[in-house]
């Protein structure tokens, strides 16, 4: 098939991952139909009209490519990310991290979209799935009565509802010498789950920190309700001194192997992946803001010097269970003519949503060039991202999460091998492989009539 096609690809929604597939195919010869329900209509959380508008933070984190979302702007900055080009152009200081002016970014997302002239931008309102090849890229607010249609198509009763999630540490940064590795009363395989144990004084200061501490309040469109089974943590500690001792944190079936004896309270991880890089902290869904959650849980014995591959949170979203619901080429399980990009689909984060709309730009490419799904490396950022999305490694129930470095396929362990040496040989690998990749990849995707 000729790079050029005359049927439009519909995009519906102008955020970043929206803009980002919009620009790639536009680029790349195929038009475009943006549907965009701003300036008819704002999410709850918009306050401007532009395109890729900017709505919790103005910054896309961390620069150095040590860090997972550094490697990844590296990589998207290798094969052209649009977003990025633009938000390198307004970056504003930001010492280790990469800010923008949030309102010159937008301008020049817009510009760039407006300018495009394979991109004809429709002020619409969608409530339904659109006709013929398309990309939903709306987000985590997505308008109720379009999230209503998904969830219909999904056969699930909603997809709009409080999205509970547990923190994650990296297995390097806990003390082992402190918590041990035992499964509830020796059941199972006792290698699932890791314990870190507090006495009865600890567990006190630490309940009462949990009460204390710094809450992220809810938006005056996030109705707090709970479910009764998956309570944020500060809600069951603040039920009464005991209530997590017999929660999340009861001791019982447990024995710590320093002493022999039942701990009074048990913070109890699970493996988060089958490599076991990462451990869950079960039961600790959350509202704490983020530095507080650092603080606090720090101070559970064998945590004192944990890094947090994802903090907890406890708040409205709206998501995709994508590895059931999307096929391994990222369209949707039975509908090869629908795709989904961003938030929606399960990942956290602008850069991780930017990335996602590339990831499927690309599919759509090659499909419309009639070459294989792209498949980037497990071993790089992109690959990690879809690794993600399709649930490739995980062991616990799918959640969105932001890009960290439990989801790139491991690499081999040297002794005595500090966390930075070992992620900067992970990085040097993700940019050499990405690199390879690219260069097979990027004839067929950017191929001219």
């Amino acid at each position: 098939m000729s790079a050029e096609t005359s049927t439009p690809v519909t995009v519906v929604g102008g955020g970043l991952a929206g803009c980002e597939v919009a620009l790639q195919l536009a680029r790349r010869g195929v038009p475009v139909r943006l549907l965009e329900m701003k300036p008819l209509k704002r999410t709850p959380a918009q306050t401007s009209d532009k395109l890729a508008e900017l709505v919790c933070s103005n910054s896309f984190r961390a620069a150095d490519v040590g860090n997972a979302i550094g490697l990844l702007k590296w990589e998207m900055r290798h094969v052209g990310s649009a977003i990025m080009t633009a938000a390198d152009a307004h970056a504003v200081p930001a010492g280790g991290a990469l800010a923008v002016d949030r309102e010159r970014f937008a301008d020049a997302v817009t510009a760039a979209i407006e300018a495009e002239p394979r991109i004809e931008r429709i002020a619409e309102i969608v409530d339904e799935i659109p006709p013929g090849l398309s990309v939903i890229a709306t987000g985590p607010l997505t308008d109720s009565a379009l999230a209503q249609a998904i969830a219909a198509r999904a056969d699930r009763e909603s997809l709009a509802f409080y999205d509970a999630i547990a923190p994650i540490i990296d297995a390097d940064s806990i003390d082992w010498d402190v918590v041990w590795r035992q499964s509830r009363y020796d059941k199972g395989d006792g290698a699932d789950y890791a314990n870190a144990p507090l006495d009865a004084e600890q567990y006190a200061a630490f309940v009462q920190a949990v009460i204390e501490g710094d809450k992220v309040r809810a938006h005056s469109f996030e109705d707090a309700k709970f479910f009764e089974g998956c309570l944020p943590i500060e809600v069951m500690a603040g039920r009464g001194p005991q209530t997590l001792s017999f929660g999340p944190l009861k001791p019982v079936g447990l024995t710590d192997p320093r002493t022999g004896e039942q701990p009074h309270a048990v913070v109890q991880l699970r493996m988060e992946n089958r490599e076991a890089t990462a451990w869950n902290m079960v039961g600790f869904q959350t509202r704490l803001r983020y530095p507080e959650q650092k603080r606090i849980f720090r101070s559970i014995p064998g945590l004192e010097k944990a890094e947090f591959l994802r903090f907890g949170s406890v708040h409205r979203n709206t998501y995709l269970h994508s590895p059931s619901l999307l096929s391994d080429a990222l369209h949707f399980h039975d509908d090869p003519d629908l795709y989904f990009a961003g938030q929606i689909t399960g990942v956290e984060g602008y850069v991780e949503s930017t990335a996602c709309g590339l990831l499927i730009a690309w599919h759509i490419l090659a499909r419309l060039r009639g070459a294989a799904p792209p498949q980037p490396p497990p071993t790089t950022a992109f690959g990690a991202l879809r690794r993600h999305l399709r649930g490739e490694g995980i062991l616990s129930d799918y959640s969105p999460s932001n890009l960290n470095w439990s989801l790139f396929a491991p690499i081999d362990r040297r002794r005595r091998e500090k966390k930075r040496a070992k992620r900067a040989r992970m990085a040097a690998r993700a940019q050499a492989d990405l690199t390879a990749w690219w260069a097979d990849q990027r004839p067929r995707l950017e191929a001219r009539p």
